[in-house]
């Protein structure tokens, strides 16, 4: 086994991610995906990730290692670490999980954003991070029993070392934390969207120029408890917790995604960003989370404690 190999299964937009995460940090990467432009993808993906990554660290960075564009098989024999980014289709992955076990026992790692260990079997384990992979530290970790708690720790570490932020979860359930906090937001906007209450861009302003900025420094609860004042929490849920009880959102109820809502929110979605290409789209983003990374580094404080 390699111990600074990582084999990346899949390299779309998560999968390359990690392979700029894990090439930048010092590893080697064996990329295994068919697809004609998957490697000049990556390698993009690669380039724009280092050009924030001057920008975020004032340390000199690791000699880069090697990227490697192959088979499924060359790519996991003698990885230290495999990581799945596959469509999320379990038949897909189970294929994918099979073939790999004719060539090491190493558990997978699956970026999957809503299955859980069980479903994914295998000994495979999620994985999650967050887009982009290579700036935003936290990565959501959920593993089956048959994974002890030594090698939990050994692929915790794995992951701290490449400047992330490993949350591991006491227990399995779909969508793990964030995708189900975001899935919350997503249907009230789409409601919102569809009854004609507000555009993408009303949203989107909303949340940028409002919670948004509170919740990159200090989260949810953090935020609510400095708004209970001096009595802290309690006096905060106190205050605010009967509205729970009123009728305000429709987070139970899904709208349907019908041609009509698909067609109003593309074409919303079209006059608030549609001038913009989607690289300049995704280097403003970069530069922006490189900002907010170096303050909060800067202050010690939230993802900012991650930055060497």
């Amino acid at each position: 086994m390699s111990a600074r190999k990582a084999a990346i299964i899949g390299g779309g937009v998560i999968g390359g991610g990690w392979a700029a995460r894990f090439l930048l940090n010092g590893w080697d990467v064996a990329l295994a995906d068919p697809a004609p432009n998957a490697l000049a993808a990556v390698k993009a993906t690669i380039a724009r990730a280092a050009t924030a990554y001057v920008a975020l660290y004032d340390a000199p960075l690791p000699e880069r290692g090697t990227l490697t564009h192959t088979s499924l098989a060359e790519a996991v024999t003698d990885a230290a670490w495999i990581q799945e980014s596959l469509p999320e289709r379990l038949s897909l992955k189970h294929g994918i999980y099979a073939e790999i076990a004719e060539h090491t026992d190493l558990p997978v790692a699956s970026s999957t954003s809503g299955f859980m260990p069980s479903e994914l079997g295998a000994g495979a384990f999620v994985a999650h991070p967050y887009n982009p992979v290579y700036l935003l530290p936290v990565v959501e970790l959920v593993f089956p029993e048959t994974i002890p708690q030594p090698a939990r720790d050994r692929m915790a570490e794995v992951l701290t070392g490449i400047g992330m932020s490993p949350l591991t979860l006491r227990r399995e359930i779909p969508a793990h934390i964030g995708d189900r906090l975001l899935e919350a937001l997503w249907r009230e906007a789409l409601w919102l969207v569809r009854d004609g209450i507000a555009t993408t861009e009303e949203i989107d302003r909303v949340i940028t120029h409002g919670f948004g900025l509170r919740w990159a420094q200090m989260g949810l609860f953090e935020t609510y408890r400095i708004a209970g004042g001096e009595a802290g929490m309690a006096h905060f849920l106190a205050q605010f917790g009967p509205c729970l009880q009123e009728p305000w959102t429709k987070l139970t109820e899904v709208p349907e995604l019908n041609d009509d809502l698909i067609a109003t929110i593309a074409t919303q979605s079209d006059a608030q960003s549609g001038h913009f290409s989607i690289a300049e789209l995704e280097a403003q983003r970069d530069r922006n989370l490189v900002a907010i990374l170096r303050h909060l580094r800067s202050e010690n404080w939230a993802a900012g404690t991650t930055i060497r």
